[in-house]
């Protein structure tokens, strides 16, 4: 398949493009500065692009298969940057034609899991801190929503800098039950077998171990 990352200098964004080209893809990391991007590859093309442009950006996703994004605000301060970039990737998508987009969001943006009160509690606390984030993230969902893409947004808990396992939960709509981590890597690797799959479109799909 014919792949844009976006994000691609992103622990998420990183992991996308490294497995997409093992996976025989071929990869167009949308970046801002090139220098970051660690990845190489034969089949890579290296995008670099301002985000607030949807003309600039519709190169990048001109003839593509799906398009991928890691985008994301690192801290509370970077809160907004995820519905805004994303606004305009949407917008460059459908002035090409192009249909297929999945977005990293995060499980506390959907559903509550059934799990006890004290994980309820929990998640409630970390929502109360993280709020700006998530309101943005929820923003960001609300464009997909919108927008005439075939979406799909992939919801992890807290991430972590562990190698790819491939093992891990995945549910449609909702979050496994008392899931608390995942691996950046593993992410990547479900939004990569997710592209095909019919049963994730215009859906929130949580994942953890």
């Amino acid at each position: 398949m014919k792949l844009t990352v976006f994000g691609a200098t992103g622990g998420i964004g990183g992991e996308l493009v490294r497995q997409a080209l093992s996976a025989g893809h071929e990869v167009t990391a949308v970046v801002r500065d090139p220098a970051r991007l660690t990845v190489t590859g034969d089949r890579l093309e290296v995008f670099r692009a301002d985000l607030t442009d949807p003309e600039a950006v519709r190169p990048a996703v001109t003839g593509r298969d799906a398009v991928l994004s890691g985008l994301g605000a690192r801290t509370r301060k970077d809160a907004g940057v995820a519905a805004r970039l994303t606004r305009t990737v949407l917008r460059a998508m459908e002035a090409e034609g192009v249909r297929r987009v999945l977005v990293v969001s995060a499980g506390p943006v959907g559903p509550e899991p059934v799990d006890g009160m004290v994980d309820r509690a929990a998640r409630a606390l970390v929502s109360r801190v993280l709020k700006s984030v998530y309101d943005d993230l929820r923003e960001m969902e609300a464009e997909l929503a919108r927008s005439g893409t075939d979406w799909t947004s992939v919801r992890p808990p807290r991430l972590q800098d562990k190698p790819l396992t491939g093992t891990y939960r995945r549910v449609v709509g909702g979050f496994p039950p008392k899931g608390r981590l995942i691996a950046r890597a593993d992410v990547a690797h479900a939004m990569l077998t997710m592209i095909p799959d019919e049963g994730t479109v215009k859906q929130g799909v949580g994942v953890a171990y």
